[in-house]
């Protein structure tokens, strides 16, 4: 297999593992938004279940656009963002449930933490595809825009 075939295969693969943490988790946002609401609230943000629902169709949307590579640099480069966005707003404190043994509140805040990370690397991985495009296997290719071809 060439250089050339190698890379639009990890670029597809690239795709379909960054796109489906977000179709996964938007869908549901759709169906049912009073969690996501609920966090959003927690975090001091107004209009919780609008912002759920605008969550929800942004990663959702999104998502497929990097999995099947239609606008992939931009949809990267959002994805990115939001990545970077849900992991301080949501992620980077400390976790204080009331009655529950400081123990548990540790794990808890260390979890957080591991998530918070999740989400910055992810976000990097966004950048990482919005610099190197979709690849051949991709609608971005077959419009005849950011295929890798070295």
């Amino acid at each position: 297999m060439s250089n050339t075939a190698t890379t639009n295969l990890l670029l597809l693969a690239g795709r379909v593992l960054l796109s489906a943490m977000f179709i996964l988790a938007g869908y549901p946002k759709l169906l049912d938004p009073a969690g996501t609401a609920g966090m959003i609230a927690g975090a001091g943000l107004p209009a919780a279940t609008f912002l759920a629902y605008v969550a929800g169709l942004f990663e959702l949307a999104l998502g497929l656009f990097v999995l099947v590579g239609f606008q992939t640099r931009l949809a990267a480069i959002l994805l990115a963002a939001f990545s970077a966005f849900t992991a301080l707003v949501f992620h980077s404190g400390a976790i204080n449930v009331p009655d529950f043994p400081e123990a548990a509140n540790g794990l808890l805040t260390m979890f957080n933490g591991l998530m918070m990370m999740k989400n910055l690397t992810i976000a990097g991985g966004f950048l990482v595809l919005a610099a190197a495009g979709a690849g051949a296997y991709s609608v971005d290719a077959r419009r005849g825009s950011v295929a890798i071809t070295a």
